[in-house]
Parts: structure tokens; sequence; C-alpha cells
């Protein structure tokens, strides 16, 4: 069964940066598209970005030009760099695994993300 572990997040002001890292395990990590997701208060989770196993990315609009995705296969790592962060990036966030179209019921505890000056 997968594990995922995310860490670094934090309290940053708006404009600041934060690199968010999820360690994985119990699966093939190579074959494995990974994800970052994150829920706001009161809203549903969404698709933050996802890098896929040839590396290619797709992003949410909202985050285009800001974040970037990577994964460190050798590691089993996946890393979300954040940068010029905003208010409205505030939320917990979750990385997951995709394995053909379906993203995995297994979540791990996330890692909350706040941005306030």
């Amino acid at each position: 069964q997968v594990q995922l572990v995310e860490s670094g997040g934090g309290l940053v002001q708006p404009g600041g940066s934060l690199t968010l890292s999820c360690a994985v395990s119990g699966i093939n990590f190579n074959i494995h598209t990974m994800g970052w997701f994150r829920r706001a208060p009161g809203t549903q989770r969404e698709l933050v970005a996802f890098v896929a196993t040839a590396h290619g990315t797709w992003y949410r609009d909202a985050v285009k030009g800001r974040f970037t995705i990577s994964r460190d296969n050798t590691k089993k790592m996946v890393y979300l760099k954040m940068n010029n962060l905003r208010p409205e990036d505030t939320a917990v966030y979750y990385c997951n695994s995709r394995y053909g179209n379906m993203w995995s019921d297994n979540w791990g505890q996330g890692t909350q993300v706040t941005v306030s000056s």
C-alpha cells in the first residue's frame, strides 16, 4: 500500500517561497504519475500540478509560472517549489500517485502552507 509523507510547509509572507517534499513508498514509483493537490478551508481538494513518468508536467492556471514540480526516481521523492506565494495559495498540500487514469485513494497527512503578512 502506498505511503505518502509530505513536509516543508509553513508560514510565509506574500511573495515568499517554499519547497514541499513528498516521500513515497509502497509502490513502483517509476511507473506512477505523481501530483500535488491542495485543499483550502471550505473548498474541495484540487489538483495543483503533476509530473508524469517521463517528467512531462501540467499546472493549473493559477500557479503557472510560480510553481515547479519535480521528481527524483532514485530517492522516490516528489517536490513542489513554490515562488511568489499569494494568500490564496494558503491550503493543506497533499501529494498523490496515479497509475492509468485514476488517482490513488490513499492520502498522506498533508502539509500546511499559510501565506500571510
